[in-house]
Order: C-alpha cells, then structure tokens, then sequence
C-alpha cells in the first residue's frame, strides 16, 4: 500500500540524535508514513540504528546512502525525493523530534499549490542530552516545564511550544516571521518538487532549503505558515561544514534564481534515474 506522506530524513553520521528521532515518529498520532532517510554518507551505525527500527512502523523504512564526499545534502535529497513513495513529502533533519500531531497537522494542512512552512524551536545541548526516549513517548520533552527544569532558559522558551487550536491559528495568520522553506520542517507535494527539479546541486551548507523554496514560489507555489502548529524541538550540535566562502558562493546561486525568477534549475534531480 503507498504512503499518504514520505517524511525525507537528513542525517549525518549522528546515530546518538537520528535514534531520538525515530522514536519520536514512533509515537506519531498519524500512522500511514514511510520514512526516507537521506543519508549524506553515514557510517555502519547509522545503518545499523535503521535496522533496529525497521519493522517498527507501518511502511518500511528506506535508506538512501551515498558514500561521503564532502558537504553533498542537496544530491542525498534529490535521491530521496525520487525514491520517495508517497504523493507528499516531508522535509526535516535527523536532529529535530516530532511532537505527536507532527504528521497530523502537515496532512490536515497540505492542499494543491501549497507548501508548508514550518520551523523548529531550538534547544541548547544540556538539554538536547537530557532528553531520552521516556521523555519523547510521553511527551515531556514538549512541555515547558520540563524544559526549563531542564536547561532551556526561560527567555527561550517558545510561544509555539503553549499555543494550541485557534491560538496556533491565529499567530501563524499574524507571525511577521518569513513564510520560507526550511528544511528542518517544510512540506510540498512530490510533484512540485518534481515541476522545479528538485534541490539545486551545486549548492553546499547556507541557503540551499530557500533558494528551493523561492524556486517552487516562482513556479506559483504558496507558502502556508505553520510554525505554531508543526511542531520540531531542534538538538544541539557542532557545525564543523559551515564554511563562509561556499555560503557566499550559495548565496550567488540563490540571488541569481531570484533575480531571473527561476523555477527550474539544470543542476537538480533530472540527472538522477528515478528508481523502478
């Protein structure tokens, strides 16, 4: 039976989060899933953490693997995307924990000529450690209080992690904050990004996600805010890839598909063989 939803996993070589992870969509209320995990070339552990979940879920797993050359997430998730077996695609990081009505809300949500802009709220690494699998079954790790027990300052704590129902509605209709595509938790049909091409694979770390993002707008997708309502709590971790001269050259690239109002790019998935 095909998927309703494939959510794409990032991951790399960060067995210790990605674990944290599958639990949480273990514990998701919306059951008719697959998970694709786009694998930027990980070692034994992470596909031995696969395994042990495999046949924990109602749609196998699928692990997308390429042997590690270097800063390559736009080639992983264009494979991904093309070995995706659901209509709607989820996009986040091996590093960000589902609430439970996650998958619930993008399906409530998704509709033609949409994508969905979610974010994620972002923990420090005290309590990204103190979170263990108890924590996201129960749904501990979401509550204020425990976060704060917990190492999250209270300056942090996110309005999207108290706001419910009508509320989470209405902040997301008023949020000034942009409706782009991040990566971390953003949503489209397969088809659109199919329509754009995919990721655009000359690009490394800084940007990739929104310049795929305005690619899909300039194609005549609309961006439908959800960041009060999809919810990702964020573990902490080191960004060793993060180098300023390629988020400079990423951003050459971005700035030029915004300025020709670019939907396609010749650098996506079409160079890829979809799998059978």
């Amino acid at each position: 039976m095909t998927p309703a939803i494939s959510v794409i996993v990032a991951t790399y070589n960060q067995e210790a989060w990605l674990e944290k992870v599958l639990h949480g969509y273990l514990h998701q209320r919306f059951r008719d899933f697959e998970l694709v995990i786009a694998d930027d070339g990980s070692g034994p552990a992470t596909r031995e953490l696969i395994a042990r979940y495999q046949g924990r879920f109602a749609h196998p797993i699928q692990h997308v693997w390429h042997a590690d050359d270097g800063f390559r997430k736009t080639r992983i998730l264009n494979r991904a995307i093309l070995a995706a077996r659901a209509g709607y695609l989820v996009f986040t990081d091996g590093d960000c924990i589902p609430r439970a009505d996650f998958l619930q809300v993008q399906h409530a949500l998704r509709s033609p000529g949409r994508f969905l802009s979610g974010s994620c709220v972002r923990l420090p690494m005290a309590t990204s450690l103190a979170i263990g699998l108890d924590e996201i079954a129960s749904g501990r790790c979401f509550a204020p209080d425990w976060l704060r027990a917990n190492g999250l300052p209270a300056k942090q704590l996110s309005r999207r992690l108290t706001a419910g129902g009508a509320v989470a509605r209405l902040l997301d209709l008023l949020s000034p904050a942009g409706a782009e595509f991040y990566g971390n938790n953003a949503s489209c049909w397969k088809d659109d990004a199919l329509r754009v091409n995919g990721f655009d694979e000359r690009m490394r770390y800084g940007g990739l996600d929104w310049e795929f993002g305005d690619r899909l707008k300039h194609a005549g997708i609309k961006p439908l805010r959800a960041r009060y309502r999809a919810i990702v709590v964020h573990l902490e971790h080191g960004r060793s890839y993060a180098d300023p001269a390629l988020i400079a050259a990423n951003k050459a690239i971005w700035d030029a598909a915004v300025a020709a109002k670019a939907a396609w790019t010749e650098h996506g998935l079409s160079g890829h063989r979809e799998p059978a």
